[in-house]
């Protein structure tokens, strides 16, 4: 199911970044293991409250269609394993700290001599060369460094603030499963694996198109604008008598028609609005002109006659408002799975479309260890094995009490 279907994924991710990546790569079919530290697991099976039944939401969202095992890398079980699955594995993906991975002896060189084809995705803090490569990253500090906090807020006058997403790990994890995509296509055509690299730093840079062209076209630093945007206007959140909505009248014909859906087609020829420079000159004088005319109705009103006229438009929803929207449901983005202990689960759906090879939610996120042992007797391993691995500490299984973990 899905155009990834037989591809074999050694996940080793945790949190947010990682995860995003692998969850991608499940939902388009691919066979994803992941690859759970002992005792506790995926730190975001911590992240509570909320929890859907017994289990951490966060946790739940992230990891819907994979496999889970537990392993303890430090120990000689631990290692045997995984070094088992990778010599089958298509792709590994790892987002642990700067040379843990070859410290624990799976280094990208490491695994390649294993594994000549192996496609080995890494995601950290700031990539793995410049003056920063040792550095840990989390997504607060990449919105930081990146520029993204000094253009998001109110007004220029406006603290730091960030997006309320963890956009650089979404977007991170985006960028890795694009990676891997496009080094399997290589490999499909040459036979070879590499190595894929991207990092949180990264993935918030190139959230900033317009505000780069803006300062390396300038060499000033655009400052924070509200919701207007920084190129065109008017293109931004009016507030309506009873609420707020977005309008998109970015181009001169939708300026136009915005102006006639307000009844103020005057204004287009007005010389402070007649062009979208004078209007970016002049955008405070603008925003008032037009804020003072949304006021007086509803947002249903204006949002009917700005549809009508072909305006891009819309409600400023709050989070449930938006995951119950009609298209939002119509295009399956939320979607409903069952779990072995919380019962019905609701997760966000996949948002890419195939005609073909469509993906999909199949799997609700694994218990701690719930394919442990299946996964491990699938590679070979017999079940006097597992149960000295089990022993040992080296892995865990749903149900298993735990061993102590040096790692």
């Amino acid at each position: 199911m899905g155009p990834l279907a037989g591809l074999k994924v050694v996940d080793l991710t945790h949190v947010m970044a990682g995860p995003t990546c692998t969850m991608m790569l499940a939902d388009m079919g691919a066979d994803v293991i992941k690859v759970e530290k002992s005792p506790t697991g995926d730190d975001t099976r911590l992240s509570v409250p909320p929890k859907v039944g017994d289990q951490a939401a966060s946790f739940m969202m992230m990891n819907r269609n994979k496999r889970g095992i537990v392993l303890d890398l430090k120990k000689p079980g631990g290692a045997e394993v995984l070094r088992r699955l990778v010599r089958s594995a298509d792709v590994l993906v790892e987002n642990f700290g700067p040379d843990v991975m070859e410290r624990l002896g799976f280094g990208y060189e490491a695994m390649k001599a294993e594994n000549p084809a192996l496609i080995y995705c890494s995601l950290s803090g700031f990539g793995r060369t410049g003056p920063y490569r040792h550095r840990r990253g989390f997504d607060l500090v990449a919105q930081a460094m990146s520029g993204i906090m000094t253009f998001t807020g109110d007004g220029p006058d406006s603290p730091p603030a960030k997006c309320g997403p963890p956009l650089s790990d979404i977007t991170a994890g985006i960028l890795a499963a694009l990676g891997i995509s496009a080094a399997y296509a290589h490999r499909l055509k040459t036979g070879e694996g590499q190595w894929v690299e991207t990092s949180l730093f990264e993935a918030a840079l190139v959230q900033t198109y317009w505000q780069s062209a803006i300062a390396l076209a300038t060499g000033e630093a655009p400052r924070a604008m509200g919701s207007a945007h920084p190129l065109n206007a008017p293109y931004q959140a009016f507030q309506a008598s009873d609420g707020w909505i977005v309008v998109g009248g970015a181009n001169q014909k939708n300026f136009v028609r915005t102006l006639e859906a307000l009844g103020a087609p005057e204004l287009a020829t007005d010389p402070r609005f007649a062009t979208n420079a004078a209007r970016m000159a002049n955008l405070a004088v603008l925003e008032e002109e037009l804020s003072s005319r949304f006021r007086t109705a509803p947002a249903a009103h204006w949002l009917e006659l700005l549809e009508g006229a072909g305006v891009p438009c819309g409600p400023v929803n709050d989070m449930l408002q938006a995951l119950n929207d009609p298209q939002t449901i119509a295009r399956e983005m939320v979607v409903e799975v069952q779990h072995p202990t919380a019962g019905p689960v609701k997760a966000l759906g996949l948002p890419i479309k195939f005609s073909s090879t469509p993906g999909g939610v199949r799997k609700a996120a694994p218990l701690l260890g719930e394919d442990t042992r299946a996964v491990l007797s699938q590679y070979g391993f017999s079940d006097a094995e597992i149960a000295a691995f089990e022993a040992e500490g080296a892995v865990t299984s749903s149900g298993a009490a735990p061993a102590a973990s040096s790692r």
